[in-house]
Order: structure tokens, then sequence, then C-alpha cells
């Protein structure tokens, strides 16, 4: 018979965010077949998934119409072998550190259900982080420790700024894939890199300050207005910024808070304590050693902790809350309730989208779950939560949501 022939469509090569088409021909009619995917992070450490197949009656399988009978995932999941891709080693997360490269799929398509011993095909996916034409751009401006990415033309584009959450350090990926989708975008670093402190006793609002300027100066940024997202504590720092400083149209809240966590922050004549919280309140798992967070922090709608809330009331932009009812870090799906209530109480609108089943770290779409892992800063092993199927959807309507959000209000 014809050769077993893997395919990636519409092109082997694609964004890390793109869905793709995988097929394979030439097998046998109702072959019974294993597919697996294959994937060495910059550690070099071996991401993994395999679905079990049966192909049709001409002898073909097309992963967007044919269910997978057993193995990571259940069901026509087109995408499944990407979104359930597992470290050998437990609890590592998969995050691209070099956005210049490309991530490389291997998929093989072995015989029978089970042993994967007999390879019958295989071919490569390249997922790349940074689009045709992006611009990649280290800055060390001022304080300013960033990366700028620009699209491809001279725009003008609507402006971004990307923060990531407590674990501190410069990260790139998501906002080179926005870049890629047409925002000028700077990742923007604030703890735990370079000269950075792991832990800062003070964060500074005129940091901040500084970033919206420099992005605001750039020829191709439109001159509607900034927008912020964060994820975590990123979060609530974006809110700050949309709150405190002039300029912000637009603020997305991943797993964040609307009430300043962790570190004190100093604007100009205030300071926004951190919300209360015990360190003892820590459950640590018997059996995995896995951290709990999740009762560490105070009651938020005790009055008492109410001087550490943002006041998003008085800012004028625009508002998404996104979170997981799954988050096990910290109770984002009741502060993000309590954050859009809020701002309604006060004529304001917000949108709002909690996902069942979400945990935590809602990255861009296609990067695979990551149930708990090391906290860079606190280096122990934290808990973030979600189920494999509802974590991977959801990344999948956040990530459209957030461009349609931006494109909205910028």
């Amino acid at each position: 018979g014809m050769a077993v022939r893997v395919q990636v469509l519409p092109s082997p090569r694609c964004l890390f965010d793109e869905p793709v088409q995988i097929r394979v021909e030439g097998l046998q009619p109702q072959q019974a077949v294993t597919l697996r995917a294959s994937l060495v992070d910059e550690s070099g450490e071996l991401f993994q998934a395999h679905a079990c197949y049966r192909a049709g009656s001409s002898g073909e399988l097309d992963l967007s119409r044919s269910p997978a009978l057993g193995g990571s995932y259940l069901g026509v999941e087109p995408m499944g072998l990407l979104w359930s891709l597992q470290s050998k080693a437990p609890y590592k997360r998969l995050a691209k550190r070099n956005v210049l490269t490309p991530f490389c799929v291997d998929l093989e398509v072995y015989e029978g259900h089970g042993d994967m011993r007999h390879l019958l095909g295989k071919c490569t996916n390249e997922r790349w982080f940074l689009g045709e034409g992006v611009k990649r751009i280290s800055v060390r401006e001022g304080r300013l420790k960033a990366t700028l990415f620009l699209p491809p033309g001279r725009g003008p584009f609507p402006g971004l700024i990307d923060l990531y959450g407590s674990g501190g350090g410069l990260v790139e990926y998501r906002a080179s894939l926005l870049a890629s989708r047409g925002f000028v975008t700077l990742a923007l670093a604030y703890m735990a890199f370079e000269d950075l402190p792991a832990m800062p006793e003070i964060l500074e609002l005129a940091y901040f300050e500084e970033a919206v300027n420099f992005l605001r100066k750039q020829q191709q940024v439109k001159n509607t207005g900034i927008g912020v997202l964060g994820l975590s504590k990123g979060a609530d720092l974006a809110l700050s910024m949309a709150t405190f400083l002039p300029g912000i149209k637009a603020a997305v809240s991943i797993s964040g808070s609307s009430f300043n966590s962790f570190i004190p922050l100093r604007g100009e004549g205030f300071t926004i304590p951190p919300h209360p919280y015990d360190l003892e309140r820590m459950k640590t798992s018997d059996e995995s050693g896995l951290i709990d967070f999740s009762d560490v922090l105070d009651d938020h709608r005790d009055p008492a902790t109410w001087v550490c809330r943002i006041p998003l009331e008085r800012s004028l932009a625009k508002f998404l809350f996104l979170c997981g009812q799954d988050d096990r870090n910290w109770k984002s799906d009741l502060y993000c309730r309590d954050a859009v209530q809020h701002l309604q109480q006060h004529g304001r609108e917000a949108e709002f989208c909690s996902y069942s089943g979400a945990g935590h770290l809602l990255e861009p779409p296609y990067l695979p779950l990551c149930q708990a892992s090391i906290h860079k800063v606190l280096g122990m092993f934290v808990c973030w939560g979600g189920q494999w199927r509802e974590h991977a959807k959801a990344q999948e309507d956040a990530w459209h949501r957030i461009q349609a959000f931006f494109w909205q209000h910028l």
C-alpha cells in the first residue's frame, strides 16, 4: 500500500496560537493506530501526549472529525495532542523563553493501540511565537526593563503593556503573540529580573508610568490610548495603572483581584498597602508536598482590608475580568465577582468571564495546563488548579475575548 503520510494543514509552520488540522493518509481501512506528540522545551524537558484512533473506511484519519478512543484525552479534539502535552517529570510548566525560535512538535503514528514499537509515519509542526516581520526590541531606557514587539508596517497600531505575575522575570511569549496579531506590545518586568529584587519592598507607580510614556511615544502606536493586561499579581497592577495613570483606555485582569496584593504600591502622595495575609494558613498536601495558598489572604469582605482596594470606580478605562473557577492558587472567581459588582454599583460596566474547570494560569491557547509548578520567587511547588479539557477550551475563548476587547476599545 501507499506510505503513511502525516499532514499538518494548512501548513506545518504556524503561530503557536493557531489551530491546525492533523491528518493521516494511507492507513488500512479501520486500522487501529496511536498518535503521539512530542515537544522538547528549552531546558531539555520532554513533553508528550498520545491518543488511540481508528482509521476511516478509506484509510484516512482526520483529528477534526475522528474521536480519540483512549490515551491523553477522549473524543473529537482537533488540538488535543497539543493541549494535553505533559512532562515526564511532574510539575513542569511549558513556557517559551526565547521567542525567536519555535517549539517543534513531532507527530508520530504507530501501529495498534498501546505499544509504540512500529512507527508508520511522522512529521513536525513548527509553532512560532513571532509572526513574519514582527520586530523584537530590547528596552533598557531609564529604569525600564522591557521588550518591545512591533508588528510589520507603519500602523498606527493599538499599544499594549503586558504584565506577568509574582514569579517575576521578563516574560515575552504572550506579548510576542499579541504583536503577531497586530498590537504594539511592551512586555514589562517589574520584579525578580536583572537588578530588580525578587521580592521588592515597594513597587513604584512611577515605574509603570514610565512604561506608558515610553509606549505612547512610539511612532507606530495609535494616540487614542493604551491597553494593559496582567496575570495574577500583574492583574492588580494593570487595574492600578488603569485607575491612577492617565491614558489607559482598557485593562484586562486574568486570574487577578481588585485589591493590591503582597507588595505595597506607592503613588504620588499615597501608598496602597498590601492586602493582609498570613503564611501560617498555607496548607501542604501530605501525598504531593504541594503548597495550597488559597486561604492565606484575609477575607476581602472585611472592611479592615478595604484600604488595600484599588478604587476602580475612579477609572475611565474599560475592564475585562477573566478567571477560572478551579483556580487553586487564590479565590480569583470570588475576587472578580466582587470587583464587577463594585463597578456596577458605581454605574460602571465591566466584562466578566469565569470559566468552570479552568485553573489560575490562563495562558495563550494550546499551551498545556500546568496544575502545579515551582514558584520562582517562593522556591516552593504551588498548586494552580484546572481540569485539562475545560482549561484548554477556556484558554481558546479567553484569547479571542482579549483580542476582541482591545480592538473594540483601542
